[in-house]
């Protein structure tokens, strides 16, 4: 399957995603989301996080004013150039849709969203979140934002977090779990199917996957987030947003 994250109309979406205005009183997801994330850490240490499946980099810039140092990883490598370009000082424009071949050009940079004073503290990665490697461990938080649904092996993804996050740390997923056979074959979904004649949910398949090493401390929420695609045509939906606390012990 090609990538749809590697082409220009998924570039353009995202930039408009993260960096550009919200709709019908729907907040920026990206930024909303690192928001509740620095929230959640209360008193809890603040050295290092990491944002799997970071897209062009909002929520990472974000996660920057309340961390020490934070590392953005996604798979695709547009995304990543992108995020890059901007730290680097960059103006990058995006093609905003309208209808058809019709719309505009909107330019974003770091200083007109006032993130001049954290780009320092940020890094980017092209990366798979599924194979991280041995570099990325030791971290306070590990955010996952609509990244649960994107991974092949969603039950493989959770077990390594294990080794990612420090004792006391947290994990926070995010997703409104559209699970697609593209992504993820049907054989590795952890929930949103029936077992043994019953649901099974994805945040159940999370709970059990998690349990040996993570406890929830949080009730879930519902973080709503709005695309858009043209003028007229929006995605809105809603995702569930669960926060997970390493164990102080690690066994296995």
């Amino acid at each position: 399957m090609n990538n749809p994250y590697e082409t220009d109309e998924l570039l353009n979406q995202y930039m408009a995603f993260h960096f550009g205005g919200s709709y019908f009183g729907v907040p920026n997801y990206p930024a909303h989301c690192a928001e509740l994330c620095i929230d959640f850490m209360g008193k809890r240490r603040r050295r290092k996080a990491l944002d799997l499946g970071c897209a062009v980099g909002r929520s990472t810039f974000d996660l920057a004013k309340g961390f020490d140092a934070v590392v953005g990883i996604d798979l695709s490598s547009r995304f990543i150039d992108a995020a890059n370009r901007l730290k680097a000082g960059e103006t990058l424009p995006y093609f905003l849709h309208d209808e058809g071949e019709l719309g505009r050009t909107v330019e974003v940079s770091l200083s007109s969203l006032e993130f001049e004073g954290v780009k320092s503290k940020v890094q980017f990665e092209v990366g798979d979140a599924c194979n991280l490697g041995s570099a990325h461990v030791g971290y306070d938080l590990i955010f996952a934002g609509n990244l649960i649904d994107r991974v092949n092996n969603p039950a493989a993804f959770l077990s390594d977090l294990q080794h990612r996050v420090v004792p006391g740390g947290l994990l926070v997923i995010s997703s409104p779990y559209t699970l697609l056979e593209e992504y993820t074959p049907k054989a590795n979904w952890i929930g949103g199917h029936m077992e043994n004649g019953e649901s099974r949910t994805v945040l159940q398949g999370m709970q059990t996957v998690l349990a040996p090493h993570f406890k929830m401390v949080k009730t879930p929420m519902d973080v709503p987030f709005v695309i858009r695609e043209t003028s007229r045509k929006f995605q809105h939906s809603i995702a569930e947003m669960s926060v997970w606390e390493r164990s102080a012990t690690l066994e296995g």
